[in-house]
């Protein structure tokens, strides 16, 4: 009896230190938008360099980095000579230019737009917000298809450990068009689960710093890298006249001075600790140029330090 019970306190130990393990550190930032900014190489530079610190399990851009014109090549040299992991999400900016999903693709070396990766005894999960509810549909899209969902369950059903979602467009209040259902799909898993329950979904797309708990799991919207889009009616110029010409869409934006980024821990003991990152508005705050202040809890130039708790 003495012998099993000893062979019981090994096994009750190794057990408790694989849970302690489970940690896994992501180093992370969204909609840098190299198109856009005159400055994109100089913070995807100082993103780079925190992470030679910061070392993390891999790093992830949520969306709206660049598209494949040669002209925006600099910010994929910058991203493709990181020497550790690194995973890239399709935005809806990816394609513009006239670029196809399928050169957006192959230029980052995706297979798919949607996929799945583990790390460190966590399940990820990365969707594509673009799909058409119908083909004849034109523009942006915020919309998650049967195709993608059908496959979602899949994973969901795969996956033995806890579970991670990234997306572009956001899967809570203010995401893709059938947020609702697929929320449901999400919290009809976590009924059922165990080991695998869904923590978190970190996404992009609306350039807000922002996190919500809803019925048990987390939807986090990391802040743009560069700026609150205001749009054409509140141009103003932000840095100089020749800036304005060579970069034309940056005189409707409130950029910030310093680029956002952050790096997320997330413990398999129920919480997720997410670093903060302040910066200040480059010229009049939006509210200055007269921007509607409805969601100016969010429209703010940092990344909000925050640890997040949730139900193992």
């Amino acid at each position: 009896m003495k012998k099993f019970s000893i062979i019981g306190l090994i096994l009750s130990i190794i057990l408790s230190i694989n849970t302690f393990a489970q940690k896994v550190k992501i180093g992370m930032f969204t909609d840098v938008h190299v198109p856009t900014m005159h400055d994109a190489k100089e913070r995807l530079t100082a993103f780079m360099d925190s992470m030679k610190t910061a070392k993390p399990d891999f790093i992830i851009e949520l969306g709206d980095f660049g598209t494949p014109a040669p002209k925006y090549a600099y910010g994929f040299d910058i991203w493709n000579a990181y020497p550790g992991p690194k995973y890239h999400l399709i935005g809806n900016h990816e394609m513009d230019g006239g670029f196809s999903l399928q050169q957006a693709l192959e230029y980052r070396g995706m297979p798919s737009s949607y996929y799945s990766f583990q790390k460190n005894g966590f399940y990820f999960i990365v969707l594509d917000g673009n799909d058409k509810k119908s083909p004849e549909l034109k523009g942006y899209q915020e919309h998650i298809g049967e195709k993608q969902l059908a496959w979602l369950k899949e994973e969901l059903g795969k996956a033995k450990t806890p579970i991670v979602i990234f997306s572009h467009q956001g899967l809570g209040k203010d995401g893709v068009d059938n947020s609702a259902d697929i929320r449901a799909l999400l919290e009809a898993h976590n009924a059922k689960a165990k080991k695998n329950k869904i923590i978190v979904n970190f996404y992009g797309h609306i350039h807000y710093d922002r996190a919500d708990e809803i019925n048990g799991i987390w939807y986090v919207c990391i802040n743009s890298m560069s700026y609150k889009w205001l749009g054409e009616e509140y141009g103003h110029v932000r840095y100089s006249e020749q800036v304005d010409k060579d970069f034309k869409w940056i005189k409707y934006t409130a950029p910030y001075k310093d680029p956002l980024f952050t790096v997320v821990e997330i413990s398999a003991k129920g919480t997720i600790t997410i670093s903060g990152k302040k910066s200040q508005w480059v010229g009049p705050s939006p509210k200055e140029v007269g921007y509607p202040e409805k969601n100016s809890e969010y429209e703010v130039p940092e990344i909000r330090a925050r640890t997040l708790k949730f139900k193992p």
